[in-house]
């Protein structure tokens, strides 16, 4: 095949992909982190980190947990390099929606991935820490401490989980003329 034949072929199999939703991707991303920093911004003004009230009894409580780690507290005190390697991860999920083709699903679960990443890295460079404050459980058996961008990232993770396994769900619906 020539060169100029590859570039057409390329050329037509991007068109036929059609091109990611950029307005859902980046709207649904700054929404929220958006609502990740109001909420962080909220809890911060009536609680001290460390305080917790409770919610819905013991089950459900609000916290103030400031988490200078990774995923579940791990490696506490490394925020500067979860900070580097969310940066990486941002220019990865932007690079991958650009790749993605005409996919409103893979659009929304990257907006979900990337407001959640930005709303944590925010955290990480304005304050040395990622605020938490949703904490659930049952007495001492309790889920990790989160927030508005770790449920956002968690949501995305289960939505790529079934486009894995169920493929069909991220196609692109056809356009009917």
């Amino acid at each position: 095949m020539t060169e100029a034949a590859a570039r057409t072929s390329d050329a037509g199999q991007e068109s036929a992909r059609g091109r990611p939703h950029w307005p859902v991707f980046v709207g649904l991303a700054g929404a929220i982190v958006v609502l990740d920093q109001l909420t962080k911004a909220w809890l911060a003004s009536f609680l001290a980190p460390g305080q917790s009230v409770n919610v819905l009894g013991d089950v459900v409580r609000r916290v103030h947990a400031q988490n200078s780690g990774g995923l579940f507290g791990m490696l506490r005190g490394q925020s500067l390099p979860f900070a580097l390697v969310s940066l990486v991860v941002v220019g990865l999920i932007v690079a991958y929606h650009a790749r993605a083709g005409a996919s409103r699903y893979l659009s929304i679960t990257l907006g979900l991935l990337l407001g959640g990443a930005l709303g944590n890295l925010i955290d990480r460079l304005l304050r040395g820490y990622v605020i938490d404050f949703v904490d659930a459980g049952i007495g001492d058996l309790r889920w990790y401490t989160f927030n508005v961008a770790d449920s956002a990232i968690s949501f995305a993770i289960l939505l790529l989980l079934a486009a894995s396994l169920w493929p069909s769900v991220a196609r692109r619906a056809p356009v009917h003329a």
